[in-house]
């Protein structure tokens, strides 16, 4: 069977944004309104800041960062650059941070810039690109983003191509990687949106952490 083209899932959400993209995407209790037009520039900007790093389509970006507006836009812009997404719960320590660093092998991490474990453990690894992102969005990434273009044309993707990659628990054994694919993922996408039957007047109250699955791809 022949594997069919479809569209990187980043432009499958695309396809669904309001004719006026002036109108809130997200509101955030510190204040801070984000506009749909926000979210497109400022992942495009992300996306040309992990370019320029080298990123290729298939690289994996690790992350472990605490939730704000940013690190959802980090994720878009993993999506539109093709790479994958790994996101890590913000409480593992250095013995399991130094094991998820060598069994993902990834390109680019991004950390808390207050957190020195997981800069030391990159070193270590040898991973060449560690940029840094704070919860009020703050550091080198948002720092490198002010300077880039604010478009970018997202990579072509198949259904098997993988968008994240999240790591079980590990109750019986070391965690294992589970594989999420673009195409399994906007299916997720489309089926919330037909049983939860989200309109345009509908808010989402967003409690959940972003390394979660919950969080990240159900919320």
């Amino acid at each position: 069977m022949s594997e069919s083209k479809s569209h990187n899932l980043f432009e499958v959400f695309r396809n669904r944004f309001p004719a006026d993209e002036k109108v809130p995407f997200l509101k955030v209790d510190d204040g801070r309104t984000f506009t749909y037009d926000d979210l497109n520039c400022i992942s495009a900007k992300y996306a040309n800041v992990l370019t320029s790093l080298g990123l290729k389509p298939g690289d994996r970006v690790l992350a472990q960062i605490k939730k704000s507006p940013e690190s959802v836009f980090l994720y878009l812009a993993c999506l539109r650059t093709g790479a994958v997404f790994l996101p890590l719960n913000t409480a593992y320590q250095a013995n399991e941070l130094d094991y998820f660093l060598g069994d993902s092998e990834p390109t680019v991490v991004v950390g808390d810039p207050h957190e020195n474990i997981l800069i030391d453990l990159c070193t270590s690894h040898k991973i060449p690109n560690f940029l840094t992102l704070s919860a009020d969005g703050s550091g080198t990434l948002n720092k490198k983003s002010q300077i880039a273009e604010a478009k970018f044309v997202s990579v072509a993707r198949t259904d098997s191509d993988i968008a994240a990659i999240l790591y079980s628990s590990g109750t019986t054994g070391q965690p294992k990687g589970v594989m999420l694919s673009h195409a399994n993922l906007a299916a997720n996408a489309e089926a919330l949106h037909k049983i939860w039957r989200f309109g345009p007047d509908d808010v989402l109250l967003h409690t959940l952490p972003i390394f979660h699955t919950h969080g990240l791809f159900v919320a």
